[in-house]
């Protein structure tokens, strides 16, 4: 018996995979626990819109994240940092911190899931900080840190 399945099952595929099994384990474990649904005519053309659906937003989020980056890549963040004696700081910048200045300076909101620091910046300067904003999109912003 053919089934498409809704959930992954472990040992038989991925959720929206077509497969081929037993009627047996068909009937009594992937449908009757609500893991897959008999593959009928109605029910394949409906996995078929559903993955084109998909695949729409995908690349419309993947377009959005492309004109994002282009947007952040003329940014130059400034953050203050509390320094001593021979210029030695205190502490360090995180990229909690930075996505605060971001949502500042700029009104936008960045997860700071997305800030890619390599080590917490430490030292004045300027900085580049990568930001992961798609699996296939990174851009990078400039982050400038002064003496308070």
């Amino acid at each position: 018996m053919k089934v498409i399945l809704t959930e992954d099952v472990k040992g038989q595929g991925k959720k929206g995979d077509v497969i081929d099994v037993s009627d047996g384990y068909a009937r009594n474990m992937i449908i009757k626990k609500n893991l897959g649904v008999e593959a009928t005519p109605k029910a394949l053309n409906d996995l078929k819109l559903r993955q084109q659906n998909d695949a729409k937003v995908a690349a419309e989020n993947l377009e959005q994240a492309k004109a994002f980056a282009k947007e952040i890549e003329n940014w130059k963040v400034e953050l203050q940092i509390k320094t001593g004696e021979g210029g030695r700081t205190f502490g360090s910048i995180s990229s909690k911190e930075i996505a605060e200045a971001v949502k500042k300076q700029y009104d936008k909101t960045i997860d700071k899931k997305k800030i890619v620091l390599d080590e917490p910046i430490k030292a004045l300067g300027t900085y580049d900080v990568k930001l992961k904003l798609h699996s296939k999109v990174t851009a990078t912003m400039s982050v400038h840190v002064s003496e308070m």
